[in-house]
């Protein structure tokens, strides 16, 4: 059976193991491949990277050798941006663009000037942990644990920087299919989702889901119907090209 891999980007202050358990839940076609990044999970000890360009090529540089077409990308909050930047990378390497890019949970790229007000700026401990709690996807006893936000905490900052410092380039669009999904409680307004349509030749939706800024994971069985429902489309057509 012909495998479509589906590299996932995490979002601010987690490591990609956040998407691990989507393989218990995706057909066996799909191949969930986690991408981590430097700085956290088993890429601790590397040092953190505040400058988007640089990680994506970074990251483009080490999936190119053994990355096989059809394979798409999902990133959420920072990790769409990301996602849209390693596609680029990777084709500037010579790979093939992805069947589709999945952007969650944040505004386009060209979109960012309201968005990441005062992220260009490093935020203090006191500062991260009060935007920790306006995204309520951290609970209060985490919040107070010292030894746990010591580890988070830095992490976070670097990520925020890499959002607030993120400067769009002139280039070529994307041709590939762009799935942008929003929370209807989130921060991103609909004119900001609706501008990664700017971001590819290739066709365009846009899934509005219920819930806040972390609505991937509470409406995750929805969220991984979407991502299968159109991937199947894409990996119906490979399995033909490649039996012809």
């Amino acid at each position: 059976m012909t495998q479509l891999t589906l590299l996932c980007l995490p979002y601010s202050g987690a490591s990609a193991m956040v998407y691990s358990r989507w393989r218990r839940t995706l057909p066996q076609w799909l191949h969930v491949q986690p991408v981590e990044l430097p700085g956290r999970g088993a890429r601790f000890d590397e040092p953190l990277h505040t400058d988007m360009g640089s990680l994506a090529m970074q990251l483009a540089r080490e999936l190119y050798p053994t990355l096989q077409a059809p394979y798409a990308l999902f990133g959420h909050s920072l990790g769409a941006l990301l996602a849209c930047e390693i596609a680029h990378a990777l084709r500037e390497l010579g790979s093939p663009e992805p069947v589709a890019l999945f952007a969650s949970g944040t505004a386009a790229p060209t979109m960012r000037a309201d968005y990441d007000r005062d992220f260009a700026k490093a935020k203090t401990d006191a500062e991260l942990i009060e935007q920790l709690r306006t995204l309520n996807g951290t609970s209060e006893e985490i919040l107070a644990n010292e030894e746990l936000m010591a580890l988070t905490l830095p992490i976070l900052r670097a990520d925020f920087l890499l959002c607030g410092r993120f400067q769009p380039r002139q280039r070529p669009l994307l041709n590939c299919p762009v799935h942008v999904f929003g929370g209807t409680a989130d921060k991103a307004t609909t004119e900001q989702l609706m501008g990664w349509r700017r971001e590819t030749t290739g066709s365009f939706s846009v899934d509005m889901l219920a819930g806040g800024h972390f609505f991937i994971h509470e409406h995750e069985a929805k969220v991984l119907r979407l991502i299968k429902d159109q991937l199947s489309v894409h990996h119906r057509r490979h399995g033909l090209a490649t039996s012809a």
